[in-house]
């Protein structure tokens, strides 16, 4: 997926094409970023002036900018160069230049090498956009698509290999999320995750039918599709040597959202548009499925659970009504209201099970929840929960380096009286009170679950699915938490 390249010469002409990246602000003259040495040896190797050629072309220098030259020399298998815009030579410019080289080679068979990241950081951020630019899915049937290879110049190939992983997990949580709902159901969504768990040496258990009686809000949500039925998955990562003291390391459980397709029930979604694309709608539970994939690869020093909360809300004769009563994991009665606000049913359950049988040291949970976080926050950030803002911040600043942006959004207790019921503990969707703000009622449900857990609640509805083929992000499921997860996690070790 993503591999290394020695950064000499003699490697460099043996790829099909290479990239190299150019700074240019306001007048300032154009600069190449990246190892001088060897940019000096192309320009040598094939008589020509990068400067000159990439003056040509008038460039802006915004990140992503890419110009297209040929070369030619009797030696080289090489033909072409791409010039890549690369804004600030930041993080965030180089994740740009990455995805516009990415759908540059997208379903070509050539092998590009990048010569524009140097340092861990760059070649994490850089080499991973690369493979995100790049990726696609669908299931047409004739030729297969063609896969690029993509290659990085550097000898710190550990930063490339780690890269790759993570490139590699995100690539698992899109397939998931891509797969339409007619294969893919809390059935096949376990099956997958025994698939992975088998590959990567991980403990799984996956509870159903009679198994999921605890569990009322799965049960509610997920008994309007009988066939086959609601899903608890849970797997485990310990690291190598530290079965026997697991006990001692950090303890993360993060409980996905994996509702595999929402029709909103009898609160059926309307117009029918709106539906189209809740095929996404476990895409909190694909990101948990693929953060855990990569940690055996990893080895960071922590214990890692990951809870998938998985059932297909349908519209069916079982299916459950407004003005029901259910019974959470734990024995919470809820007045259900809106059965399309059948995402924090699910999770109450999974976070309510982690408290009561996991002893969590952190515990999150992530979802596809609520449309009012992307009027709030669009598609660019994540809406962030919690009651413990050192940590909050802490994952502010760590969503700026993983490329997977939150905002901490308040817990605002006077929207609280909202949740009452004059029939249960709670209602579910924030009946009373009309304080239009869907998203911070959500978040204050769910913290009805997590006792004095250290508790984290990411609302990914805007962030989860792409509208547009445009950056990192083909049209539809982005896979967002991987990275953020993962990042944060090896800060842990």
């Amino acid at each position: 997926m993503l591999h290394t390249v020695a950064p000499d010469l003699d490697s460099l002409i043996s790829a099909d094409v290479l990239a190299l990246g150019f700074t240019k602000s306001g007048d300032n003259p154009v600069e190449f970023i990246g190892n001088s040495r060897l940019i000096a040896a192309l320009e040598k190797y094939f008589e020509i002036s990068l400067i000159d050629e990439v003056t040509f072309f008038q460039p802006s220098g915004k990140a992503g900018e890419l110009f297209e030259i040929p070369v030619l020399h009797d030696g080289a298998q090489v033909d072409r160069l791409y010039l890549v815009g690369a804004g600030d030579g930041s993080l965030p410019a180089l994740r740009t230049a990455g995805a516009a080289l990415g759908k540059k080679v997208r379903g070509k068979a050539i092998e590009l090498i990048s010569l524009l990241a140097e340092s861990r950081a760059e070649i994490r951020a850089h080499g991973v956009s690369i493979l995100l630019g790049a990726y696609s899915w669908n299931l047409k049937t004739g030729k297969p698509t063609e896969l690029a290879t993509i290659a990085i110049a550097t000898k710190d190939s550990a930063s490339v290999t780690e890269a790759g992983v993570i490139a590699r997990a995100l690539y698992t949580a899109r397939d998931l999320i891509h797969t339409p709902s007619n294969i893919k159901n809390p059935l096949w969504m376990a099956e997958e995750a025994k698939k992975i768990a088998d590959e990567k040496g991980l403990a799984i258990s996956v509870l159903s039918g009679k198994e999921l009686a605890p569990f009322g809000g799965l049960r509610a949500v997920g008994n309007s599709s009988p066939k086959p039925g609601p899903r608890f998955i849970e797997l485990t990562y310990i690291p190598k040597g530290k079965a026997r003291s697991a006990a001692a390391l950090p303890h993360v459980v993060i409980v996905g959202k994996g509702i595999t397709f929402d029709t909103g029930g009898v609160s059926l979604k309307r117009p029918y548009e709106f539906m189209t694309a809740m095929k996404s709608d476990m895409a909190g539970a694909a990101a948990a499925l693929a953060t855990i994939s990569a940690l055996p690869d990893l080895q960071p020093q922590v214990k890692v659970t990951v809870l998938m909360m998985c059932a297909e809300n349908a519209l069916s004769g079982t299916a459950q009504r407004p003005s029901d009563v259910i019974t959470q994991y734990g024995g919470t009665t809820v007045e259900i209201i809106n059965t399309d606000a059948e995402g924090r049913l699910v999770l109450a359950d999974g976070l309510a099970y982690a408290v009561a049988n996991l002893d969590p040291d952190y515990l999150f949970d992530i979802a596809t929840l609520t449309g009012s976080a992307t009027l709030g926050l669009g598609r660019q950030y994540a809406a962030l929960y919690s009651r413990d803002n050192k940590l909050a911040q802490e994952l502010v600043a760590n969503g700026e380096s993983s490329g997977e942006r939150v905002w901490q959004m308040p817990l605002i207790d006077d929207y609280a009286d909202s949740l009452e019921s004059d029939v249960a503990d709670l209602n579910h969707a924030a009946d009373k009170g009309n304080y239009s703000a869907g998203s911070v009622t959500a978040a204050l449900y769910l913290e009805h679950f997590v006792g004095d857990a250290r508790w984290v609640h990411l609302d990914i509805a805007g962030t989860g699915r792409s509208e547009t083929d445009s950056g990192e992000n083909a049209k539809g499921g982005t896979g967002f938490g991987v990275r953020f997860f993962i990042d944060w996690i090896l800060s842990l070790s």
